[in-house]
């Protein structure tokens, strides 16, 4: 009596459908945080220099 085996391939009709893979490329990473990095540093800035100005006129 023989054991019935059902073998698939990948991507064969019927296998399930594997989700594709969706990396970023190393210099993508590294722009996306450079430009994260100004963009936080430009915003502290900002607000240390409204801050600034806050405290300079309020003390007149």
């Amino acid at each position: 009596m023989a054991t019935p085996i059902t073998t698939t391939k990948p991507g064969a009709a019927g296998a399930p459908a594997s989700r594709a893979k969706r990396t970023l490329p190393g210099w993508l990473w590294f722009v996306l945080l450079w430009c994260a990095g100004v963009g936080a540093a430009v915003s502290l800035g900002f607000a240390f220099k409204v801050f600034m100005n806050l405290t300079l006129f309020a003390v007149k």
